[in-house]
């Protein structure tokens, strides 16, 4: 499946769930998709998981979805264990796999060589994981996880390709729009 074509799927089920795009095509994917509870990473390969947990924990009231890669998630693999270690339950963690490192020149990583992803997420003690290859399967688990009260680790199995799209390199904009859309009402900057 393509992984625009799968964004695509989450932004339109994602509601007011604010989204953590990982580095590179990650974030990439998410312009076309443009809004301010969209968080875009910036040269911080592996942390989209750490952020979101981050957001997760200090909102439990919101549904929190962090859009990884398989690379990325290699490059900081003790986070899946640290998200369940905490103990949140409102995070949806999409890992996309297109077995390599897509944005460094798209060197093999991870299943190429047998690494099982949503096994891993079990072995870290995700409960709800699922492991899909097409956009129906991809459309019907993701919508059961966004309207679970359970944290869930979905392994999206997508073609390997760069994202035409860039975010603005403006970081402080960014940072706080995204924080200004989290912020209840009345509850601005001050």
């Amino acid at each position: 499946m393509l992984r625009l074509d799968a964004t695509r799927i989450v932004a339109e089920l994602a509601g007011e769930a604010p989204i953590i795009g990982g580095v590179g095509n990650n974030t990439f994917d998410l312009i076309p998709f443009d809004r301010p509870r969209n968080f875009y990473m910036w040269n911080s390969m592996g942390m989209a998981s750490s952020i979101g947990l981050g957001l997760a924990l200090v909102r439990p009231d919101l549904r929190v979805i962090v859009l990884d890669g398989d690379g990325s998630i290699l490059m900081n693999l003790g986070s899946l264990a640290t998200e369940r270690a905490s103990g949140v339950a409102n995070l949806v963690h999409v890992i996309w796999d297109n077995g390599g490192w897509e944005i460094t020149g798209a060197q093999p990583a991870g299943s190429p060589f047998g690494v099982d992803l949503e096994a891993v997420a079990r072995g870290c003690g995700f409960a709800r994981t699922s492991t899909v290859d097409d956009l129906d399967a991809f459309r019907r688990v993701f919508a059961e996880a966004i309207s679970d009260t359970r944290a869930w680790a979905i392994v999206g199995k997508v073609d390997p390709g760069d994202s035409p799209y860039r975010p603005s390199k403006n970081c402080t904009r960014l940072r706080d729009r995204f924080r200004t859309s989290l912020e209840p009402e009345g509850d601005g900057p001050g």
